[in-house]
């Protein structure tokens, strides 16, 4: 698998994703079960760099049509590159729809100074501390950009509510697993957690939709 220097498989395209659910479901008791139900699961590759970080704080806390609206304003107005919203006025950002908190964040993002290309070849506990030191950017959030826009096969978000559940349906749990037992029993996962995250991502709305919870 191609990715550059970094010592990790990284997910390119649908074969390798394809690679992992075969694994997962030959080297687990669950996974053969939840791809029956799921079929091929997604790539659910984005773009890497700043806007994509941008994009993701944009989107807290909001419906996924009100952060489409900011991100197409910020874009309009040329504010999703660091130098340009880094000294744009609070008018400016306000008026694109966002909140003094995310004018927080988002200052803090274009003023951290990231090496996004440096990032395509560090190890993803590098990724994860470096992301996580900017203010706004939370463990979650910098967990799936390393599964998404960098294509990382064993990173997992143990924190994200629709993992816990989708689990806690396949495994038969009675309570939803916090993030840190979800976080041990995912290494059971390990080498592509990245990929057993999709799978129950896809089982979850699944789930969702034949039992009308959540």
């Amino acid at each position: 698998m191609g990715g550059g220097a970094v010592n990790e498989r990284i997910i390119m395209h649908e074969d390798h994703v394809a690679e992992g659910a075969d694994w997962l479901a030959a080297n687990t008791d669950h996974f053969g079960r939840l791809l029956e139900v799921t079929g091929p699961l997604p790539l659910r590759r984005t773009p890497d760099g700043f806007g994509q970080l941008c994009s993701a704080i944009v989107s807290q806390q909001v419906s996924t049509a009100s952060a489409r609206a900011i991100r197409g304003r910020l874009e309009a107005a040329d504010l999703m590159r660091p130098e340009t919203l880094a000294s744009a006025e609070d008018e400016a950002l306000r008026a694109a729809g966002l909140s003094r908190q995310k004018m927080r964040y988002l200052r803090a993002l274009a003023q951290a100074g990231i090496d996004f290309d440096a990032l395509r070849d560090a190890p993803t506990e590098e990724v994860i501390a470096t992301l996580t030191a900017v203010t706004g950017i939370g463990v979650w959030t910098a967990e799936i950009y390393a599964m998404f826009a960098l294509g990382r096969a064993d990173v997992f978000a143990p924190g994200d509510l629709a993992l816990q559940e989708g689990a806690r349906h396949l495994l038969g749990l009675d309570e939803r697993p916090k993030e840190r037992a979800l976080r041990e029993i995912a290494v059971q996962w390990a080498p592509w957690r990245a990929v057993a995250a999709r799978g129950l991502w896809e089982y979850y709305h699944h789930v969702k939709g034949r039992e009308g919870i959540l």
